[in-house]
């Protein structure tokens, strides 16, 4: 094999064909348009992060001498149990994990330059490595509802008559 820069090993589908060394898994072989498939790639790091932006809290007053502006707030009891308890919520180092988008649509397959099209968010930075799956639990398109008339537009065809 040459020299790459990435280097995975991958389940074969149960009464596939075998893989021999050295043989290509191209995108036309095994997706097609209109599938559904789970992406799945590290998230972008975002360094150390303020419990505002990494859970999600309030924050305080910003006026009126508050001096509470985005601090977390109590971490725990003083005198029980006197420590701070696991899984506090707390600033720290956000993003950098892994991450698993499901069942996003294949747009378009394109054998000769390698690519695939999909509809919707990918995880990660741009240019990072992805794995691509089959969904797992592949949810069928949505189709849109054909609309009820209101009772105002019954009352006006009615009227009309």
């Amino acid at each position: 094999m040459p020299p790459t820069r990435v280097r995975r090993e991958v389940k074969v589908k149960a009464g596939g064909d075998p893989v021999k060394a050295g043989d290509q898994v191209l995108v036309n072989g095994v997706f097609a348009n209109g599938d559904r498939v789970d992406v799945i790639g590290l998230s972008r790091g975002k360094g150390f992060q303020g419990v505002v932006k990494r859970h999600h809290f309030r924050g305080g007053a910003a006026t009126h001498g508050s001096m509470f502006h985005r601090a977390p707030g109590s971490i725990g009891a003083s005198s029980f149990p006197s420590r701070v308890v696991k899984g506090m919520r707390a600033a720290g180092r956000m993003g950098g994990d892994r991450v698993t988008v499901r069942n996003l649509k294949v747009v378009q397959v394109d054998g000769d330059n390698h690519l695939l099209v999909l509809r919707g968010a990918i995880p990660g930075a741009p240019g990072g490595y992805v794995i691509v799956r089959k969904a797992i639990a592949a949810k069928p398109e949505p189709k849109p509802q054909a609309e009820k008339p209101s009772k105002t537009q019954v009352a006006k065809k009615t009227a009309k008559k």
